[in-house]
């Protein structure tokens, strides 16, 4: 699979409220987060699912944000330090290699990977570090934009998934997206 990370600046526009007609965080999320618990975002951009993760798990809970790019980091921290949620979220700055998550070994409740591993080098290594970072049984909410991921490549996407040890779930409706719910064996 190839990629091609989404510009720094796009971010802006994907945390758009004007976003919200097309895809509710609360709507898409909550389901599956509850206070508590440890979240675990790759790919979180300017934080347009973030705010909503971090007010989900709550003043006893955990997200840990991991971007590639600095400047989305960077407009991450600023929204949430405006929304007083700092203090929930790790926003973590991940390399091409590694998203950085040894620390996180059997801790992690659920992860989002909303519109972000067709953007990853390796959607392999994505899903091999996710599932390191899991607890056995935790979730995984796999979204794709339809537009840019197609079928064929969605497929590829759940073969690397279970290769890594997940098993499939459900198949929830994601406005505009290829959606999977993936349980960790």
């Amino acid at each position: 699979m190839g990629h091609r990370i989404c510009p720094w600046w796009l971010g802006y526009v994907l945390a758009s409220p004007l976003r919200r007609l097309m895809q509710d965080p609360a709507a898409i999320v909550s389901p599956y987060v509850r206070e508590g618990m440890t979240v675990l975002e790759p790919g979180p951009g300017m934080g347009f699912f973030t705010l909503e993760l971090a007010r989900l798990v709550g003043p006893n809970g955990r997200l840990i944000a991991v971007d590639l790019q600095p400047r989305m980091i960077s407009g991450l921290k600023r929204r949430l330090a405006k929304a007083n949620l700092t203090e929930r979220v790790d926003a973590r700055l991940a390399n091409e290699d590694s998203m950085g998550l040894q620390d996180l070994a059997g801790q992690v409740d659920f992860t989002l990977a909303m519109a972000v591993v067709h953007e990853m080098p390796s959607a392999s290594r994505l899903f091999a570090e996710a599932a390191a970072a899991m607890k056995t049984g935790a979730t995984l909410l796999l979204a794709e934009p339809s537009g840019h991921v197609k079928p064929e490549m969605f497929a590829e996407e759940l073969h690397a998934a279970a290769e890594a040890g997940f098993t499939l779930a459900d198949r929830p409706t994601v406005r505009w997206s290829h959606a999977a719910l993936l349980r960790k064996a």
